[in-house]
């Protein structure tokens, strides 16, 4: 596997902060809690069906109280259109109850204590201490999983061994935009099937690992 070499990973991360300074995340939130929501109902969802389902419903429900009022019966009536809504509802419930009782309803600051509540596997951990707490943190999920080892970006074929050679090799100054630089790119350059490569900004540097 041809990886990108330390001269050739600044560049191609210069060139992404050129063209995108300052990227955010796609799914849409009013507060820490109501990213957390919407990055535990975005496992293998796209971020433009969860932002359809939440718009009401984040207009109702911005805390863990108003969300165990509101019930899991009431919640997947909200989500019904999003891929595993009952598994979820129940993730988002429990999550929040967890929230009240151990966390004096805040979202924790730490990876360890993120993983207890239901629902939040390391990826979504990764994405909160990254969106809300500004730590270069780097969340793993498809589109990572899939370019990084395709460009030579990083090694690897688990979400573990991605996230891993990622933080080892990106440049300390990138890596805390790193993973929205990655992920825009999958989903809208680099894509799956057909990807676009005479518009990619990087396809003079990119190894095309297959």
């Amino acid at each position: 596997m041809d990886l990108l070499n330390n001269s050739e990973m600044e560049i191609v991360f210069s060139r992404w902060q050129q063209q995108n300074p300052a990227p955010e995340s796609e799914l849409e939130y009013v507060n820490p809690f109501t990213l957390l929501v919407a990055v535990v109902l975005s496992a293998q969802a796209t971020d433009k069906s969860v932002n359809k389902a939440t718009e009401s419903l984040f207009k109702i429900v911005d805390t863990p109280e108003k969300m165990v009022e509101l019930g899991e019966e009431k919640l997947i009536s909200y989500i019904r259109t999003i891929g595993l809504y009952k598994n979820k509802a129940k993730s988002v419930i429990g999550l929040s109850q967890m929230l009240i009782s151990d966390f004096n309803s805040q979202v924790p600051g730490n990876r360890d204590d993120l993983m207890k509540l239901p629902g939040v596997g390391r990826k979504t951990a990764n994405v909160v201490l990254n969106v809300i707490f500004n730590q270069p943190t780097m969340p793993v999920d498809t589109h990572l999983l899939r370019i990084s080892p395709k460009i030579g970006l990083a090694e690897g074929t688990t979400p573990e061994q991605i996230e891993k050679s990622l933080l080892e090799r990106i440049p300390k100054d990138y890596l805390k935009n790193a993973h929205h630089w990655i992920l825009l790119h999958g989903r809208y350059v680099c894509t799956a099937r057909n990807p676009k490569c005479n518009e990619c900004i990087i396809n003079d540097i990119c190894k095309k690992n297959s």
